[in-house]
């Protein structure tokens, strides 16, 4: 009998359920959870208690942030998942794989240039494993593109336009968390558009040479509500006696999860889930646009927005021998009905998710044509998460010709872009990546295998 992976996952936070649950059902005979950390005990016992209700288990040991280094040494632990605050990744990764771990971790690697640097410099002593889980590569639709390109379907791909729309329902959500503050998120280029720009960098196989950007606070916050006449509520949402009448708001005691996981727990650490999008505080860009040069010497004209009123994106790809064109969307409006941006959308009338897709190719002198994208098949992110889970997880994986298992080359080159924006966005001038952060000799090689690939 095979020995299972032992896995300990540290920051316990509603994203962490995606993997807690793979390794307790779908893939539990590969991968044994043998640790949960947090900087919350209430919310690890939460979590427990879900899973002696769904799968009948014994409590999984918990450990104190503080007490990581022991999780790993009790637990003998083989792998780490990172799930926590985004400014704290850059701690677990490193200490793990001094500790002879492999690490898996949620996008975004990390949130600035120096603490990717310690990442960079610590794999390439150590060695270990280290997994960025950008599920967006294994979205079908996604996918699709990947293999459009590669058959050469439009040549050598010289330009990319690139819209990604966040709702005032999944958008606004960003800025009542910890997110609000770019000291713990890096803001929408690094936490949010990491995704968009590893997708990009998948796409043309390609590395990011230069950005450029512009990015403010349009929308949300104190003063921009103020100005259209819009005042904010206050501090935070709970207790308001017009709670079930803004549509801006949350109500953390209304969801059992939401209360379990932040509400009931507040008292231990003091993070505040709710807060008023249109309260002060917020650091966060809530409208960014950029332009990134490519080594191949293609072009990316990229905008994020935080507060349209549906959700999706819209992608261009103009090539030598034609143009292939993506629109997702994922949630086709807002009804402003809805107080809880988390509830499932099925549940919510007026407000069902409408996840369409339509994948376009248009060479050269021929008409464009529809190009069929495989069904979903279930799962968050299109499809991804599942796949994802089971690429990382799985015993056994089919050889994957597309490469969408991202590694930390992967992970440093999605942030450093977002970073370098944010950069543009200070100082207002283009940044060149190649000055934030020194790749380690083990780490050039991979690029330099990039320029072979695009070669062949």
């Amino acid at each position: 009998m095979e020995t299972r992976t032992r896995y300990a996952v540290v920051g316990l936070g509603s994203r962490s359920t995606m993997f807690t649950r793979a390794l307790l059902d779908a893939h539990r005979d590969s991968g044994q959870l043998v640790g949960l950390c947090d900087v919350n005990g209430t919310r690890m016992n939460h979590h427990n208690a879900r899973f002696a209700d769904e799968f009948g288990l014994d409590p999984v040991p918990c450990y104190d942030a503080a007490d990581f280094i022991r999780m790993l040494d009790e637990q003998q632990v083989d792998a780490v998942v990172v799930a926590s605050v985004d400014r704290t990744h850059d701690h677990y990764i490193v200490t793990a794989m001094d500790h002879g771990c492999d690490v898996i971790t949620e996008k975004p690697l990390t949130t600035d240039e120096t603490k990717c640097q310690r990442i960079l410099d610590t794999r390439a002593r150590t060695g270990r494993g280290l997994t960025v889980t950008f599920n967006y590569r294994y979205a079908p639709r996604n996918s699709a593109v990947k293999e459009l390109l590669a058959s050469g379907a439009i040549g050598d791909v010289q330009s990319v336009h690139f819209e990604w729309l966040l709702d005032t329902r999944h958008g606004a959500d960003y800025f009542r968390r910890w997110h609000r503050d770019k000291r713990n998120s890096g803001g929408l280029m690094v936490h949010k558009s990491s995704h968009h720009f590893d997708l990009v960098n998948w796409w043309l196989d390609a590395v990011p040479r230069t950005v450029f950007g512009f990015g403010d606070l349009r929308f949300y916050g104190w003063d921009n509500a103020e100005a259209r006449g819009q005042r904010g509520r206050g501090y935070r949402n709970l207790g308001r006696p017009d709670l079930s009448d803004d549509p801006w708001a949350i109500d953390l005691s209304g969801d059992p999860e939401l209360r379990a996981l932040y509400l009931d727990a507040e008292h231990e650490d003091g993070y505040v889930r709710d807060r008023d999008v249109f309260s002060d505080g917020i650091s966060i860009e809530d409208d960014m646009a950029v332009l990134v040069r490519y080594d191949t010497g293609a072009t990316l004209s990229y905008h994020l927005t935080a507060y349209s009123p549906w959700e999706g994106y819209r992608v261009g790809l103009n090539g030598t021998h034609g143009r292939v064109e993506l629109q997702v969307v994922e949630r086709s409006y807002v009804s402003g009905q809805v107080i809880d941006p988390n509830a499932a959308g099925a549940d919510q009338p007026g407000n069902e998710p409408i996840d369409h897709t339509r994948l376009t190719v248009q060479p050269l002198w021929a008409p464009a044509r529809t190009v069929p994208v495989e069904e979903e098949g279930g799962g968050g992110h299109g499809g991804g998460d599942r796949r994802l889970l089971a690429d990382i997880f799985g015993r056994d994986t089919d050889p994957d010709p597309l490469g969408r298992a991202a590694g930390h080359v992967d992970g440093a080159l999605a942030m450093l872009t977002g970073t370098a924006a944010n950069r543009s966005f200070a100082t207002g001038l283009p940044v060149q990546v190649s000055d934030l952060v020194t790749f380690p000799q083990s780490d050039r090689a991979a690029l330099d295998e990039s320029v072979r690939r695009r070669a062949v």
